[in-house]
């Protein structure tokens, strides 16, 4: 299920692109083949650099030093979002050389929009924007605040997102939000509320957003899933998806 061109232009560019789009960074640069992503928010994907291709990239010492020079021009520190492929092999080299280390391993992956919305009978309800109820999955929990609002607001940027909540009994229990660009429509913020986990909140947000990307005439989905979050991976298994490739964040100590 590896992606592969549509137009002339791969798909791991635009899913690189929709991905920036969804989370909406204060800035964005073009840079030697890779996407820069600017934003001192809490949001890694809007602030760290990604490769455009998953092909081999020549002279990485030069590269990375000039992708460091932009971030050090405002004021911000360097993080790479690296594919796993061989082909980057040398990119991973010399960012170990050069003091960086990877966490935080990721899953990119698709799925049929149609498969996505068999996932559930029932459906969501869906917004053109968040309301204070869908935000305030973000902030409880154990989650540090500012960093919840910090992805509320990202995801509140991204043009034409839409919020899906299943309300029960007066209250938002799940959350999720739904980005359309570049030929994709891509999944974030999925959140359920502890005390309804298990109970097919999460598959009705899907279906919902499902529904809205079929509205659209889309008919793939994208959605990326730390590796070790094993109840997410399985719901999202259960839609369809599955792993196209994956990422480590790499930051300096």
């Amino acid at each position: 299920m590896y992606p592969g061109k549509a137009h002339g232009v791969s798909d791991v560019e635009c899913i690189e692109r929709a991905t920036a789009a969804a989370v909406s960074p204060q800035a964005l640069e073009d840079l030697d083949g890779w996407l820069l992503a600017f934003d001192g928010g809490a949001v890694n994907r809007a602030k760290s650099a990604v490769p455009l291709q998953h092909a081999l990239m020549p002279e990485p010492d030069s590269l990375i030093a000039r992708i460091e020079a932009r971030y050090a021009a405002r004021g911000l520190p360097a993080q790479f979002r690296l594919a796993t492929p061989p082909c980057f092999d040398g990119v991973r080299s010399e960012l170990r050389r050069r003091g960086y280390h990877a966490g935080q391993p990721t899953l990119v992956q698709l799925a049929p929009v149609a498969g996505m919305r068999a996932v559930s009978a029932e459906l969501a309800e869906v917004d053109a924007a968040p309301d204070a109820a869908w935000a305030a999955l973000f902030m409880g929990d154990g989650v540090d605040p500012a960093d919840g609002a910090s992805r509320v607001a990202a995801l509140a940027r991204a043009p034409g997102a839409l919020f899906a909540s299943v309300r029960e009994d007066g209250q938002t229990v799940a959350a999720g939000a739904a980005a359309f660009s570049h030929g994709w429509v891509s999944v974030h913020g999925m959140r359920t509320a502890p005390a309804w986990r298990g109970r097919g909140m999460a598959g009705r947000i899907l279906a919902a957003l499902a529904e809205a990307a079929l509205a659209r005439g889309l008919p793939r989905c994208f959605l990326q899933v730390e590796e070790g979050n094993a109840a997410a991976l399985a719901l999202y298994r259960r839609a369809g998806f599955a792993s196209a490739w994956a990422y480590d964040y790499w930051r300096r100590a």
